[in-house]
């Protein structure tokens, strides 16, 4: 009796285990087919977005000719003279430097003061805090185009139309809300005990935010950098507005899209491509250098 009752038992437990392997396989090859099409589907994005930029990449190197007769086709020399004539005749290099200088200034102020506001309501209780913070935050849900018109007034009314000054504050307004809100969460996440320890041993609130709290927080400042630098360097209805009339202030976003209207009526093809190329080159390489920086902030809060 007993070799029979082990024998049946051992069957069972076989036969279980049969079906909760054959169970297993099923959900596997569905997690299979959703992996590949997944894949295929990133990649397939991949390659719509490196391909036009790739393209636009070798057509710079190209002559007009070239472009007109052979679009898909490799360059047959590589002209850089493309790109020293889009640099000083399109002026694409007095543009450069005009982007260069706004959105330092502005990226200055947006990190020092979004990082300052973020800190307070973050780290301190104060009465209509969330009420302060909200509204900070409320800014992210109005798009620029909404407020063209009466920005347009301010920015006239308060002398500052047509020059730097008010290109730059308007940015660092812009960019405020979201800044306060990533930099919010984040000082959230940041250890109270390094702080506490730094005022027991005689540190201001000023010294514990400056040489303390912010080195701890340098993954998200980095991150919500370079987010504000992309908006603002690719910002064009903004200075389209509030800068008019003097070419010689326009940032590089109004000097590309002159260019393409220029370059297209003349016929300089190349020298459109090569300033289109010039203007990308700064974006590229900022994601290129801070790929790293930018998932090591946004994942930093969740990992502490």
């Amino acid at each position: 009796m007993t070799t029979v009752d082990t024998s049946a038992r051992v069957s069972s437990e076989a036969g279980a285990e049969g079906r909760s392997g054959a169970g297993d396989r099923a959900p596997r090859r569905e997690w299979g087919v959703v992996n590949v099409f997944s894949h295929g589907f990133l990649l397939l994005w991949a390659l719509l977005t490196t391909l036009p930029l790739l393209w636009v990449f070798l057509s710079s190197f190209k002559s007009d000719g070239e472009i007109l007769s052979d679009p898909w086709g490799l360059p047959g020399a590589l002209r850089f003279e493309n790109w020293a004539r889009a640099w000083t005749e399109a002026r694409i290099g007095q543009y450069f430097l005009n982007s260069a200088v706004v959105v330092a200034g502005s990226l200055t102020l947006t990190m020092l003061f979004g990082a300052t506001a973020a800190y307070v309501f973050a780290r301190y209780e104060f009465r209509f805090r969330q009420v302060f913070y909200y509204l900070f935050v409320g800014g992210m849900m109005f798009p620029v185009f909404l407020a063209l018109v009466p920005l347009f007034f301010v920015v006239r009314n308060a002398g500052l139309f047509n020059t730097w000054t008010g290109l730059i504050l308007v940015y660092a307004a812009y960019s405020l809300p979201f800044t306060v809100f990533f930099m919010t969460a984040f000082f959230r996440t940041l250890p109270t005990s390094v702080a506490e320890a730094a005022l027991i041993d005689g540190c201001g609130h000023f010294r514990l935010f400056f040489r303390v709290m912010l080195p701890m927080a340098k993954p998200g400042l980095v991150s919500v950098a370079i987010f504000n630098f992309l908006s603002q360097w690719n910002q064009f209805i903004l200075p389209q507005v509030l800068m008019q009339g003097d070419e010689s202030k326009w940032v590089l976003a109004q000097g590309l899209a002159a260019l393409a209207v220029s370059q297209g009526y003349q016929g300089d093809f190349s020298g459109l491509f090569a300033g289109l190329t010039l203007g990308m080159l700064p974006v590229l390489g900022v994601y290129v250098l801070f790929q790293r920086q930018i998932q090591s902030g946004l994942t930093a809060g969740q990992l502490k």
